[in-house]
């Protein structure tokens, strides 16, 4: 008589393979007992780009749930085990624990190979490496964090110590300018924790070491270790003057190295302009009143500013551009992928609109109103945030009139719109009451010299003092 067998199976927070090296698990779909099928979202995690959703990909009973919400789990680590329908007659498996069973469990064996991989990535190409983990005297989490039911075993401690430095015999690895920047500083390679891709040395490290040698040397600090449960609070009042603790993860984290990475790489330069936007205030309303862009888009001031840019561009196509490091070349972009910087609970994302330039305004404002309703909803895929090549920030919804945007990694200019105020102005030799708005452009002077961004500048004015050369000039 045939019986049928039970073997766990487990299921790992996937590598998409882009450098990401941990998750944060926000919010559990399912629970112990509850039955999953292939391809069903079992829970919400949030990389360093994104809030994304992970579908398990096997049928089954769900057996355990290996963290609790809240907490940031390494790539490759065991998220969940499902108890999934054995071959009849075959002998039963053994559950396995967290931290060991290199060996899939003889139900894996006769099904196809599968790729865990996160919605909207597709799968793996190639073996991802994975970079150093740089670890400080404190950690708010345990090294493995207890399962959120009884597991069979906990998870293997994850080393605390410091990551290896190479041997002083060892020639560290840095690309030609990484070494010239570094004999400027006078930091030793050999000293510095490399965190690029197979042990390369980048320039992010050689600031981050020398701003630390620079910095006075903190009180030692006992590592305080709390329950997993605990590490779900995200705002850790402190005691003393009611401080309070906010970690930084996830998108936060994630801006927070980029702006810093950006800021002292590229070489920034701001020019300002005060523009009369009379006439594309009265543009905004009539378009908004005829409907001709289609009922259900929204028409707002920010269109009016998003294709004065890309006419611009149009006009100056080497601004749309980028500095290769690597090969000392600039590369002008072929195509216009419009970023919007958006503010959300999770942090600032730059979400950007593919291939802008090739858009109508019709086309424009409904790609616009798109993005900006993924962004709140906070569902904007890693894929939106990637390939952009020149974005716009709206410092005006906030009420400020200009700023000093910091360049998005990896462009050549940033255009901060202010906000939009009835200011005295002289206009047909009297002065009256106008619409006036202040624009800001960042360039990274590298790729971008004062011409070419004074030029850029005064177009997008030029075309929001009189919007009918949008057309003449499109």
């Amino acid at each position: 008589m045939t019986t049928e067998v039970r073997s766990l199976r487990e299921f790992k927070m996937p590598d998409v393979g882009e450098g990401l090296t941990e998750a944060e698990i926000l919010s559990w779909y399912v629970k112990p007992g509850d039955t999953v099928t292939d391809g069903q979202v079992v829970c919400e995690v949030e990389t360093a780009k994104a809030a994304v959703e992970l579908p398990i990909p096997f049928n089954g009973v769900v057996e355990q749930l290996f963290f609790p919400e809240g907490s940031t789990v390494d790539v490759g680590t065991v998220i969940i085990s499902v108890a999934v329908a054995g071959e009849a007659g075959a002998a039963p498996a053994a559950a396995p624990a967290p931290a060991a069973a290199a060996a899939p469990a003889p139900a894996a064996e006769a099904e196809p190979e599968r790729r865990e991989v996160l919605v909207g990535y597709g799968p793996r190409t190639g073996t991802a490496q994975r970079r150093a983990r740089r670890t400080t005297t404190t950690t708010t989490k345990a090294a493995a964090p207890q399962p959120a039911q009884v597991a069979p075993a906990a998870p293997a401690p994850v080393p605390t110590g410091p990551v290896a430095e190479p041997q002083l015999g060892e020639r560290p690895l840095a690309k030609p300018p990484v070494r010239k920047l570094a004999k400027d500083l006078g930091v030793d390679l050999r000293a510095v924790t490399p965190t690029g891709r197979d042990g390369v040395i980048t320039r992010e490290d050689l600031h981050a070491y020398a701003e630390a040698q620079a910095a006075p040397a903190a009180p030692a600090v006992e590592p305080v270790v709390v329950e997993a449960a605990e590490a779900v609070v995200a705002p850790v009042p402190v005691s003393g003057a009611g401080d309070v603790r906010v970690p930084i993860k996830g998108v936060r984290k994630a801006t927070a190295q980029a702006m810093v990475a950006s800021a002292f790489t590229a070489p920034h330069v701001t020019e300002f302009v005060q523009v009369d936007v009379t006439r594309t205030m009265k543009f905004v309303r009539k378009l908004k009143e005829s409907g001709e862009l289609g009922r259900d888009v929204r028409v707002s001031p920010l269109l009016l500013v998003a294709k004065a840019l890309l006419v611009a561009i149009k006009r100056h196509p080497e601004i749309n551009a980028q500095w290769d490091e690597a090969a000392q070349e600039i590369v002008v972009k072929g195509q216009v992928n419009l970023g919007i910087a958006a503010a959300t609970p999770r942090g600032l994302i730059v979400p950007n609109i593919k291939d802008a330039g090739s858009k109508t305004l019709a086309g424009l404002a409904t790609s616009l109103g798109e993005l900006v309703e993924t962004a709140r909803q906070g569902k904007t895929s890693p894929a939106d945030m990637q390939g952009g090549t020149v974005t716009i920030t709206n410092v005006g919804v906030f009420g400020v009139d200009t700023g000093t945007p910091i360049l998005n990694p990896g462009e050549a200019a940033i255009l901060a719109f202010g906000a939009v105020r009835e200011l005295p102005w002289v206009h047909k030799g009297k002065v009256v009451p106008r619409q006036v708005t202040t624009l800001a452009l960042s360039f990274d002077h590298r790729l971008v010299d004062g011409e070419l961004g004074s030029k850029v500048l005064a177009d997008i004015a030029g075309l929001l003092e009189f919007p009918k050369r949008l057309i003449t000039w499109g």
